[in-house]
């Protein structure tokens, strides 16, 4: 198990994201490995009616997936507006989204935000906690919701989840994409690909995980995460204070299985299968998903997308960098 004053280390310190978490977690032991899940051969998928209060419909709601997992969702802005469907990151839930919702809402889009399962208010099962069901939920509340013509757009871990959706379920309702700091093709280290980090960086990460995952959450907020641990930077108490909240909505179980799913599945083959206009963002100072082996590595696979790189930017974008991030995915969405 990792030392306290490890992350703490790393953080003030500045370094590389590669240093800061192998530093961290390197020296943590390998978790235990968790059995796949076998998913029911059937199942329905229920909308659920939303709530009201004081005679106005609530924006939040629920689907009940083909394998009985509870998925919450927000529905914001004009029912009748162009449709943009927005995949949150590890270990957050739809709430990190708010700042781009709000802002593509109020330009007349209908944006639905959703918790992943087993994050924010959606259900914690303890199997298929992985991208294939996280692509198969997503698929879920698309058809509950008949959503059309989506501009389709996933943050870290949700730019897997996205992939993973167009790889298994094609691109009929998807009329664009957008890859936000986004973990594809591959993060872990593999023959094939040698410019990701070693599998021990996310052992220890699920080390850290099982012994304080509060704390650890505190230190991937006040550090690496916002770029907090850089000299001159300023962090936010209320940006470290939000990521550690959603981060223990989550379930324990789930949002350790998830460090597994974010690292460790290939999307090499699902962005291969991009075939609408694609927009991929990210920061060149990103040390959680270092741009190189990310999105770079992403449009050599999607030749056809935009690249868009913003110097000096860390990894959580949609708060630090949000109104650049909102003006860009608006005139992208409008285009």
């Amino acid at each position: 198990m990792i030392e306290a004053k490890a992350v703490s280390t790393a953080v003030s310190t500045g370094l590389s994201r590669r240093t800061v978490l192998s530093a961290a977690f390197g020296a943590a032991a390998t978790a235990a490995a968790v059995p796949a899940a076998v998913r029911p051969a059937k199942a329905e998928t229920t909308p659920v009616s939303t709530s009201t209060t004081l005679g106005a419909t609530t924006m939040g709601s629920r689907i009940i997936t083909r394998d009985g997992v509870e998925i919450y969702y927000k529905d914001w802005g004009s029912k009748d507006g162009p449709v943009v469907v927005l995949s949150h990151g590890w270990p957050l839930s739809s709430d990190s989204w708010e700042a781009q919702a709000f802002h593509l809402a109020n330009n007349g889009f209908r944006v639905i935000t959703h918790d992943r399962r087993g994050h924010g208010r959606s259900s914690q099962p303890w199997d298929g906690n992985d991208m294939d069901h996280y692509a198969d939920d997503l698929a879920d509340l698309i058809n509950a919701l008949d959503l059309k013509d989506i501009f389709l757009v996933g943050f870290s871990t949700g730019g897997g989840e996205i992939t993973r959706y167009i790889g298994r379920h094609g691109t009929s309702r998807v009329a664009k994409a957008g890859l936000i700091s986004a973990v594809p093709p591959l993060m872990v280290k593999t023959d094939k690909n040698p410019g990701g980090l070693p599998k021990e960086v996310f052992d220890g990460l699920q080390a850290a995980s099982l012994k304080d995952r509060s704390k650890l959450y505190r230190d991937i907020a006040s550090g690496p995460f916002f770029g907090f641990n850089r000299p001159g930077t300023v962090a936010s108490q209320g940006m470290i204070d939000s990521f550690w909240l959603q981060g223990m909505m989550g379930g324990h179980k789930n949002t350790y299985d998830s460090i597994v799913a974010f690292s460790q599945t290939d999307f090499t083959e699902d962005l291969k299968k991009f075939d609408v206009p694609t927009l991929i963002i990210h920061g060149d100072d990103d040390q959680i998903v270092p741009i190189d082996a990310a999105a770079r590595a992403s449009k050599t696979l999607v030749p056809s997308a935009t690249l868009k790189v913003y110097p000096g930017a860390p990894h959580g974008i949609t708060d630090t960098h949000k109104d650049q991030l909102n003006a860009d995915l608006l005139d992208f969405a409008r285009s």
